[in-house]
């Protein structure tokens, strides 16, 4: 086993890079041979300085943004130069709990770290908190698994004994109780998001193809200013001949939620919808304006890509 680790290793590790910005530090993972590079957006959000350093060695490089789909907290940074190895890019949906799978990156800035665990889980739901330009997420069939994943660790690579990329380290559990990351509770971007998202945004630098369920509507969430506590989402903006403005949801409304799990909050409603796919119909449950509550029935389109 050690061997074989060793060979993952020294088959992965030049693929992996650390990523510093002016804002802080994660890492990326070596996508083609043409200097594309795969991270988080949060990673790399706001960015004015952008630099990467081979997690393996060598010259530091300055990368320029390429583009970024926060919905899925990924992003592509180009470098010019070099000679960055790309990484093997492996099928997630073939992957199994139980499956053992090593974590590389740059966690606390320490270049070229490597962890191991297993895939505890597969197809959770995971949101991310928005922070300075980034404007939070919430993933889809997240990896979930017990190789530690540390701040740092974010954009690099999860990756299977066979030696390819199954996902993109993208956050820790948080405990309550500690404040802080939950030991042996991460979650990784599949790779096969990675491969559907990443060669749009290489392509034209924005998502056309998103493949990602929408309601049509722009949302708020509501604050209780007694209490503190979330209590719905307000819809603030409805998009022409979408499945909501086809269902009679107006500006106002408040969305209360969808196939009959609560929507208190946007990550609430967010969470809902990333389980579901264009073209689903659900139930949504309204207020409206007066105060009369109402189900409709909702087309899903779907959610547009951005830059």
């Amino acid at each position: 086993m050690q061997q074989q680790y060793e060979q993952v290793v020294d088959a992965v590790l030049p693929s992996v890079v650390k990523i510093q910005t002016d804002q802080g530090e994660g890492s990326g993972v070596v996508f083609d041979g043409n200097g594309n590079i795969v991270t988080n957006a949060h990673v790399v959000a706001g960015a004015k300085r952008i630099q990467v350093t081979a997690a393996s060695g060598g010259a530091t490089l300055s990368a320029q943004p390429v583009g970024a789909f926060a919905a899925d907290d990924l992003a592509v940074v180009r470098v010019k130069g070099g000679t960055l190895k790309p990484a093997s890019w492996g099928e997630s949906g073939k992957a199994e709990v139980g499956q053992i799978v090593l974590a590389m990156g740059n966690p606390l800035g320490l270049s070229g770290s490597v962890t191991n665990g297993i895939v505890s889980a597969l197809h959770r739901t995971v949101s991310t908190k928005g922070e300075g330009a980034f404007q939070g997420s919430t993933i889809a069939d997240a990896i979930q698994t017990s190789a530690a994943i540390n701040p740092g660790n974010s954009g690099g690579a999860l990756v299977s004994l066979s030696g390819q990329v199954i996902g993109v380290p993208t956050a820790a559990a948080s405990d309550p109780a500690i404040g802080g990351a939950a030991a042996g509770i991460g979650f990784a971007t599949p790779s096969d998001t990675v491969k559907r998202i990443v060669p749009q945004l290489i392509q034209s630098g924005k998502v056309s193809n998103s493949g990602r369920a929408a309601l049509g509507v722009t949302v708020r969430t509501l604050v209780d200013p007694e209490s503190g506590r979330r209590t719905a989402v307000a819809v603030v903006q409805v998009q022409r001949n979408s499945g909501a403005a086809k269902a009679g949801i107006a500006e106002g409304d408040l969305i209360l939620s969808v196939n009959g799990t609560a929507t208190p909050d946007q990550t609430a409603l967010s969470s809902v919808l990333a389980g579901l796919k264009p073209g689903d119909t659900v139930k949504v449950e309204v207020q409206k304006s007066d105060g009369s509550k109402q189900q409709v029935q909702v087309k899903l389109g779907q959610l547009p890509g951005g830059s």
